[in-house]
């Protein structure tokens, strides 16, 4: 039984959209016709290629095959469907009946159709962690590697738990990242706004009344009155020139040396290069810790938590110890060297290591990284806010000081 996207119109007559399951584009269309829907086309769902094209209903073959469409849903909705699946596969339900359900309840077309996918490919007799292969941009090699272990091991129920958690706790992380993110961008955009509005509209009507005194202008005012005309006659000539740097820095970031040589300025600052380490650690730990209790082997592990960091030299210091570790050195010291990983990590791990609870002091070193950044969080913020009041103190104060200098000389003549 394969999917359809079909259109349709209704009994009102509104045009709907949507995806059914069938044997067949006839038995799609039968379905549509006994809901009192007329259908307009109806078309089997395949992920075939990067465009990811749809067959028409002429042709043969079903489910997602190749390469897949890049379809990809967002990190909540995949920890609503996992947390779903978990619970629906613990409770007894067959897989295909979990993917259905899951489907039905789902909202998005896309997300709909792409479920259907995954069951077709299920009913077909692929496994469920080949059937996701269809869609990497969803489920990564993580994901995909958990699911696997489980259906090994007999206890895909208690992975896919586990992945619900997993997938929770980097969703509230990746929000968190965003969130502190987003307070100090949107205080720098609104001071640049207010400095802008004060040397634009009301440093040239000051200049004007200055000017008429016909006294020599100092320095400071002078250079704050060219600033403002500059502004207002090639503020054009100001955003094309910041438009341009910012498409040549995203081109150079696509660039390997210029993208390591970034990463590891990052990692060289005071504040955002402990904040960089503890992301990155977090996440490692994290994938080990749902890794190690799946049953992966832990080299594999480590190979596939090289995938999950952002920095580049971390990355590269991850893949340096997933080697070490094939070689036959231990992970504590693996990841010791690279000189990147908080020391308490590299001891919980050693812990672990010898009493043989990895899993579990894993487990605990992530949930003590995430702890630790949610800590640093509050002091990025903390200290951003104090200085971006002092910046623009420091501001207001210099075009005070550009105006009232003038006046100051006018007083003293006059006197």
């Amino acid at each position: 039984m394969a999917a359809f996207d079909y259109v349709a119109i209704d009994t009102a007559g509104k045009q709907r959209k949507g995806t059914l399951e069938g044997d067949s584009a006839r038995q799609v269309r039968a379905q549509l016709r006994e809901k009192g829907m007329t259908p307009l086309s109806v078309d089997e769902t395949v992920q075939k290629g990067n465009k990811g094209s749809k067959r028409k209903s002429g042709e043969k073959g079903g489910g997602a095959d190749g390469k897949t469409s890049g379809y990809r849903i967002n990190s909540l909705d995949l920890t609503i469907v996992v947390r779903q699946m978990a619970t629906l596969i613990q409770a007894g339900l067959p897989i295909e009946e979990a993917l259905r359900a899951i489907a039905r309840q789902v909202e998005k077309t896309k997300t709909q159709a792409m479920m259907l996918a995954i069951r077709s490919r299920v009913v077909e007799g692929y496994s469920l962690a080949k059937s996701l292969e269809a869609y990497p941009r969803t489920f990564s090699e993580l994901f995909r590697a958990t699911v696997a272990a489980g259906e090994r091991s007999g206890h895909l129920d208690l992975v896919l738990e586990q992945l619900a958690e997993y997938t929770e706790s980097s969703h509230e992380t990746s929000r968190k990242v965003k969130g502190a993110m987003i307070y100090p961008i949107v205080l720098v955009c609104f001071s640049i706004l207010i400095v802008t509005g004060l040397v634009v509209f009301i440093v040239p009507k000051m200049a004007q009344t200055l000017e008429s005194s016909g006294q020599e202008l100092p320095a400071l005012t002078a250079g704050l009155i060219a600033l403002s005309d500059f502004l207002a006659g090639y503020w054009w000539l100001v955003i094309g020139i910041i438009t341009i740097v910012l498409v040549t820095f995203g081109k150079l970031l696509q660039r390997p040396a210029f993208r390591y040589a970034w990463d590891r300025g990052q990692l060289r600052l005071p504040l955002i290069g402990r904040f960089v380490r503890l992301v990155n650690s977090a996440r490692v730990a994290n994938t080990l810790s749902i890794l190690s209790r799946s049953g992966v082997p832990l080299v594999e592990a480590l190979s596939i938590s090289a995938q999950v960091t952002t920095n580049v030299p971390i990355r590269e210091a991850v893949l340096t110890a997933t080697d070490a570790l094939r070689e036959g050195s231990s992970l504590n010291r693996a990841l010791e060297k690279s000189g990147f990983f908080p020391p308490l990590m590299v001891q919980m791990i050693a812990s672990g290591e010898s009493s043989g609870e990895l899993d579990t002091m894993l487990g605990r070193a992530a949930k003590a990284q995430e702890r630790e950044l949610d800590n640093i969080i509050t002091t990025i913020i903390g200290l951003f806010e104090p200085l971006m009041m002092v910046f623009m103190g420091v501001v207001v104060l210099v075009i005070v000081l550009a105006i009232m200098m003038p006046i100051f000389r006018m007083q003293e003549m006059v006197g």
